[in-house]
């Protein structure tokens, strides 16, 4: 029996006893319908942390006051904050001056939220930070209209504002944000540049934030100080010499701090491979307990496959010994059950895979970035239908060993 024949007794099958067979494909596709919803998730998030670190240049980094490692406790956290400076403009400038590999520096500020008005309307909870114009270079700003601030506008405290979306739009939705006035903690800023909207990540908005030039954003705020403290944001020259440009500020950090041989940093010094390394010591175990879960769901689907199958055999085994009395081999036998199995599988894996496909384009929509990788997509096909196999594996061959004198007696 070759295998289009295999293959429409297999389909035959399967349309004979509809109701059973959808049944049937329920469990396998929850399963892989849950599998790949999780895996797009953390493709998607993944994705997105690798799209932020492009965002700002592989061969950028920053350098702050504190480091990860200070905060695996309460007594790092503690010792850290006792041990490590505020950073200062002084210590961008002895790097500015002396360092041979890195391209740009500049600092930021901030990360605090305010409300802002604009004549009778206001906006809770904006995101407000302050940057020198060199940041806009650095982390390669998308500007959807106007500009970033300029070196004048810095060095004189200028009332300017580089604004997201979000706020440009709640205030000015017919489109005429340039040139206007907003207002934060009662004083009044004029809107200079808008950025590209970015949507949500995890529900969160991205838009939503006014940037100020850097003095101007101290002396509104009470100082450069604290929680409002400088950050420096910095790139290498080159892709090459990244790591040789991240020695050469930590050694320059150092020698200005005057720390001597084997004195732990009093800084810390984050770089993209930081990040995913963060990301993946953190969140690897978790992910791999959250895959493991709908996992689960794949292996209950196998086992209702197995026992639908098991039931079939002992409905069909009259079918079986008609079959094996006219020649139909062991091998026949074995390969009719298995492709049934297969294909029922595969069936419930590719419904499971356009369902989870049309989730994904929801929650892209309202929560974050998903991605179901083409790999995926196959492999989500193969391992159903491999799933089908091993439930069919027994069925079949408990069918292909019937004694075909005694399944023609069986009523």
């Amino acid at each position: 029996m070759n295998f289009t024949e295999t293959l429409k007794l297999a389909f035959s099958a399967i349309w004979a006893h509809k109701l059973r067979s959808f049944l049937t494909l329920l469990g396998m596709i929850i399963g892989v319908t849950a599998f790949m919803v999780v895996l797009s998730l953390l493709q998607g998030f993944n994705s997105y942390v690798d799209e932020k670190i492009a965002g700002i240049g592989s061969n950028s980094f920053t350098v702050r006051r504190f480091s990860f490692d200070d905060f695996k406790d309460t007594d790092t956290i503690a010792a850290a904050q006792r041990r490590n400076k505020e950073l200062t403009f002084d210590e961008r400038d002895f790097i500015r001056d002396r360092a041979q590999l890195i391209d740009k520096i500049g600092a930021k500020a901030g990360n605090m939220n305010r409300e802002v008005k604009h004549e009778s309307e206001s906006l809770s909870s904006v995101q407000i930070v302050g940057s020198e114009p060199i940041i806009a270079e650095i982390e390669k700003r998308d500007i959807a209209e106007g500009r970033f601030f300029s070196p004048p506008e810095n060095d004189n405290a200028a009332r300017v504002a580089y604004v997201g979306m979000d706020v440009a739009k709640k205030f000015f939705p017919r489109g005429d944000a340039l040139g206007q006035e907003i207002t934060i903690s009662g004083i009044p800023y004029k809107i200079i540049g808008i950025q590209t909207a970015k949507g949500t990540v995890f529900g969160q908005p991205q838009d939503n934030f006014v940037e100020l030039p850097l003095k101007t954003f101290g002396s509104a705020f009470g100082g450069l100080r604290n929680q409002r403290a400088p950050f420096f944001v910095i790139t290498s020259k080159t892709d090459k010499g990244f790591n040789d440009a991240v020695e050469e500020v930590r050694t320059l950090m150092r020698i200005k701090r005057k720390l001597e041989i084997g004195e732990k940093d009093t800084f810390g010094i984050l770089t993209p491979d930081a990040i995913t390394g963060i990301r993946d010591r953190i969140l690897g175990p978790t992910f791999i307990v959250i895959i493991l879960v709908p996992t689960i769901a794949l292996v209950v689907g196998a086992i209702v496959i197995m026992n639908i199958m098991l039931v079939s055999v002992t409905e069909r085994t009259k079918e079986i010994g008609i079959r094996k009395s006219l020649g139909a081999r062991q091998a026949d036998i074995l390969k009719q059950f298995l492709f049934e199995a297969a294909t029922l599988s595969a069936i419930g894996g590719t419904i499971g895979l356009i369902i989870a496909q049309l989730l994904g384009i929801i929650i892209t929509a309202f929560v974050f970035q998903t991605k179901i990788p083409i790999w995926s997509a196959f492999f989500a096909i193969a391992v159903s239908g491999g799933v089908g196999v091993l439930a069919g594996l027994f069925p079949a061959w408990k069918a292909a060993r019937l004694d075909p004198i005694e399944a023609l007696r069986a009523d």
